[in-house]
């Protein structure tokens, strides 16, 4: 497989010019372009492939209404005005999928017995799948808007603990097409030489 450095163009939506926003457009995200999000988030390394992210994306006014509660009150309007929030949650039982996702080996039985070490290479790898899920939405022209700023154990009573009661709530996301005029100017980023050593 043939493999080179992105085109500066593409680096830059990804990365360089991409930022998080807190006022959207009056735009509404197709459904498709949703599965398309969903289609390249899966694609993500993680540990036995164990694929432990579930998203439930909130599209109507109605799960909106929901959410509010739960959120500190900074958060409230960013996710009445983005066109979709997703909860980004992993599967405390995704084990339970390994003899389909890993087929080779038992890797279940690694898990089965063990909840601390399943919570803790769930929320690792839900959480690497949710930076692929960022890089995702901004590949396929989306903006994104990452929260942590809400009640954890509200949202998982809310939308998880009757039809899903092995979920937990990691972050929120909000997608869209964000209003570049009002952004702030981007913050500064610590340097190489402040956060790297080489050995």
């Amino acid at each position: 497989m043939a493999s080179g450095v992105l085109s500066q163009p593409v680096l830059d939506q990804l990365f360089r010019q991409a930022r998080t926003h807190a006022y959207w457009q009056d735009r509404p995200v197709e459904d498709a372009t949703l599965r398309e999000v969903y289609d390249l988030t899966k694609m993500a390394p993680t540990s036995v492939n164990c694929n432990p992210l579930r998203i439930l994306f909130l599209r109507t006014r109605e799960a909106k209404e929901k959410l509010v509660p739960a959120l500190k009150e900074g958060n409230r309007r960013k996710v009445e005005e983005a066109p979709v929030t997703a909860i980004l949650a992993y599967d405390r039982r995704f084990h339970d999928h390994l003899p389909e996702l890993f087929s080779h080996v038992d890797a279940r039985a690694w898990f089965v017995g063990d909840e601390p070490y399943r919570e803790e290479t769930a929320f690792r790898n839900g959480s690497l799948q949710g930076g692929y899920f960022i890089l995702a939405a901004r590949a396929l022209g989306l903006d994104v808007g990452p929260l942590s700023g809400f009640d954890n154990d509200m949202v998982d009573g809310l939308f998880f603990a009757e039809r899903y009661p092995n979920y937990r709530s990691n972050f929120l996301c909000n997608l869209g097409y964000g209003d570049a005029d009002r952004l702030r100017p981007r913050g500064p980023r610590l340097g190489f030489e402040q956060v790297c050593t080489l050995l």
